[in-house]
């Protein structure tokens, strides 16, 4: 079993390197020639390469001295090396004449020097590190005990564990069948065979069907399992070590390329907001303004503080990535031209400029607008104040022919709708002053309800200058009619011309005739009336006197006044003091007519006056 073991041990490093492989120990090492190669690939994957060589050889020996010369130039490099070979001697006739069981030492000897002395688990080497890294692997499947290089490996599931321990993937512990030790083995020899370029160095009976497997043989076939998974850890340590490079790498230029994107479009609206901001323009209205400045207090509350929130987080971005490179010892991140911390703090301060110069020229836009509005409500006011102050001087030194200034007045009341009109616009203005806060102007002393007030005062002006020049006109044309009657027919015209409109409709008309005691039928008030507009086109205030004049008139008559004597005697031949009293006549008429009228000859009880006789008397 050893030999045909380290047979096939050696045959692996010969095949490997395109030298021919042996089939017998014994036969094939006589000559020195496999030997001389074994050291020669040896010397190339071992530490032993330097400026030592094997020299030259007899490749093709055909007598015992040639094959001693090659036997002992191999050993001899072997020595060299600090090999110590057990039980060879110089002559090396053991070699030659095939003494089997010292070349399975030399053997064995190159094998500990060469493929496990090298081997260290937890401070222990070669074969007790072996067996303790063997222990360690298998450590987690139940059914394996590792305890040494001979039984502990007879059922195939050591090497089964060892497998899966490392790649998983290559076998299903779980679902092998425990029992079968020759299945367990032979999937062991062929998997890793096939997939862990492990060489089949041992037969299934080897383990299986032995009493006591040679323990050599398994620590030979073991250690390449070894070999192989601490190749395997180191390619995983290495891509690990890349990997986790790589990953540190990428994390670095996921920041930078993020820190710079973010940098590049915060950049980009610091320097669009102030293009805005330049290109926008004031319309010179205060609604506009203040429109303006409300959307920049807005931009200040929100769009501003999310940009302060970001230039901390770019700061605290850069500040991550300059931390993770000199933490793994990588040079610094230096950002591309014009992305740099500094250069957002440059643009920085200018936004903060553009801020302010944007907020001093809103404020300056609003001081000017209230300023204008001032002026224009204060030129508004001043020159309506002043069409009123010339209305008024006109009134006061309006002279001449009454005729003439009745035409005059016309026409200054014709400019009452146009000072209305103007009224609005100074309102309009002083709305416009209110709406922008102005509280205050040194530009004017009045306010649109002072103008309103002194509007009033020169309408009622103008009304009552017609009204005195009417009565004038009147009371020139009307010489049977007393200033006390005029002016009490004037006051009761215009109390009852209630629009202002100098004229009297058909209620008012009935209604200031009733208060002046005289009353008539409804059909004999819709006559007079539209006599009136007939003759006047409206009862104007002359019309109306002219009615009350005819009226008057006609009382003056004989029988008028006997009628109006028989209507306050509710048609008694004879009348009271009691009934003059219920009529309302002052007090000094009752006393006259009580001193100038005849009693009456039927005369019982209270004194009756006999008015028909007074009025025979008075008239002729």
């Amino acid at each position: 079993m050893q030999e045909r073991t380290f047979c096939k041990w050696l045959n692996t490093k010969l095949e490997a390197n395109g030298y021919p492989t042996m089939s017998s120990l014994v036969k094939d090492l006589s000559d020195g020639v496999r030997l001389i190669q074994l050291m020669k690939i040896i010397s190339y994957i071992s530490r032993w390469i330097g400026d030592t060589s094997l020299g030259r050889y007899n490749k093709n020996p055909r007598i015992r001295v040639q094959k001693a010369e090659n036997v002992n130039k191999a050993l001899e490099f072997i020595t060299s090396r600090g090999v110590k070979l057990t039980n060879i001697g110089p002559e090396v006739e053991d070699i030659i004449d095939g003494n089997l069981k010292l070349i399975l030492g030399m053997i064995w000897t190159l094998i500990l020097r060469f493929t496990i002395a090298d081997i260290s688990e937890e401070g222990l080497s070669a074969k007790e590190g072996l067996l303790l890294w063997c222990q360690r692997k298998t450590e987690p499947y139940n059914e394996v005990n590792v305890q040494d290089f001979s039984h502990s490996w007879s059922d195939g599931l050591a090497l089964c564990a060892l497998i899966h321990c490392h790649r998983p993937d290559l076998l299903d512990y779980d679902k092998l069948d425990k029992g079968d030790r020759h299945g367990n083995t032979r999937l062991a020899f062929q998997v890793a065979a096939e997939h862990l370029n492990i060489p089949q160095l041992l037969e299934v009976e080897d383990l299986c069907d032995s009493a006591h497997p040679d323990e050599r043989s398994v620590m030979t076939y073991i250690a390449s399992f070894f070999h192989a998974f601490s190749t395997m850890d180191q390619a995983e340590t290495v891509s690990r070590r890349v990997e986790k490079f790589a990953e540190l790498m990428q994390s670095v230029w996921l920041i930078r390329n993020d820190y710079e994107r973010r940098v590049r479009l915060l950049l980009t609206a610091l320097t669009d907001i102030q293009e805005q901001w330049s290109s926008q323009v004031f319309t010179g209205t205060y609604g506009d303004a203040k429109e303006q400045s409300a959307e920049f207090t807005t931009y200040k509350q929100t769009t501003k503080r999310t940009w302060v929130t970001e230039r901390q987080d770019l700061a605290t971005l850069f500040g991550n990535v300059q931390t993770k490179l000199k933490t793994y010892s990588l040079r610094d991140y230096v950002p591309p031209t014009g992305l740099a911390l500094s250069d957002l703090e440059i643009a920085w301060q200018a936004l903060l400029g553009g801020e302010a110069a944007r907020s001093r020229a809103i404020n300056a836009q609003i001081r000017q607008i209230k300023e204008t509005l001032r002026k224009k409500f204060a030129h508004l006011a001043n020159d309506f104040e002043q069409k009123l102050h010339s209305i008024s001087s006109e009134l006061t030194a309006m002279e001449g022919p009454l005729e003439a200034q009745q035409q005059q007045i016309q026409q200054i009341q014709t400019r009452i709708p146009l000072l209305t009109e103007a009224l609005s616009t100074v309102a309009h203005a002083e709305g416009e002053c209110t709406a922008a806060n102005v509280e205050e102007n040194d530009y004017t002393i009045f306010t649109c309800q002072d103008l309103e007030f002194e509007l009033e005062l020169v309408i009622q002006s103008i009304t009552k200058k017609i009204t005195f020049i009417d009565n004038q006109i009147v009371s020139r044309n009307m010489t049977n009619l007393t200033p006390a009657q005029l002016e009490e027919f004037e006051s009761t015209f215009r109390y009852f011309d209630k629009d202002t409109t100098n004229t009297l409709n058909l209620a008012e008309m009935i209604a200031a005739l009733a208060s002046l005691g005289i009353v008539y039928s409804e059909e004999d008030m819709d006559m007079i009336y539209d006599q009136l507009v007939s003759e006047y086109g409206a009862v104007t205030f002359e019309a109306f006197i002219n009615l009350l004049v005819e009226i008057t008139e006609d009382q003056t008559s004989p029988d008028q006044l006997r009628e109006a004597f028989r209507g306050i005697a509710k048609d008694k031949p004879f009348i009271t003091e009691l009934d003059l009293r219920l009529a309302h006549l002052p007090a000094a008429a009752i006393e006259y007519l009580r001193e100038a009228m005849p009693l009456s000859p039927n005369e019982v009880g209270e004194k009756e006056f006999d008015y028909e006789q007074y009025i025979d008397e008075v008239f002729t």
